[in-house]
């Protein structure tokens, strides 16, 4: 059961990276690296779903990959950088 949990986890984890890749980059920022955020993202999804698996136990599979999303889409969003702002004056000026 763990290894279909680990598998979920990882595919949930490459979805994630690729549709933030995809899409989220028009709107939010670029982010660092392409091949860092489509590592991060299964990474970061099995730690998650291990985590959650150790907490939870077995015969919880949708909450430990509800989990794993969880894990994989807050480590990716610290991989984004911050979009061109405007130039920024200071108080001084």
């Amino acid at each position: 059961m763990i290894l279909w949990e680990a598998l979920g986890a990882v595919l949930i984890g490459l979805a994630v990276s690729y549709g933030a890749l995809r899409w989220l980059p028009e709107r939010y920022g670029q982010f660092r690296s392409r091949l860092l955020t489509l590592a991060t993202g299964p990474v970061a999804a099995l730690f998650g779903a291990l985590l959650a698996h150790s907490v939870l136990g077995p015969g919880q599979t949708p909450a430990t990959l509800a989990v794993s999303l969880g894990v994989a889409v807050a480590l990716l969003s610290l991989l984004l950088r911050q979009g061109e702002s405007p130039a920024r004056r200071s108080a001084t000026a």
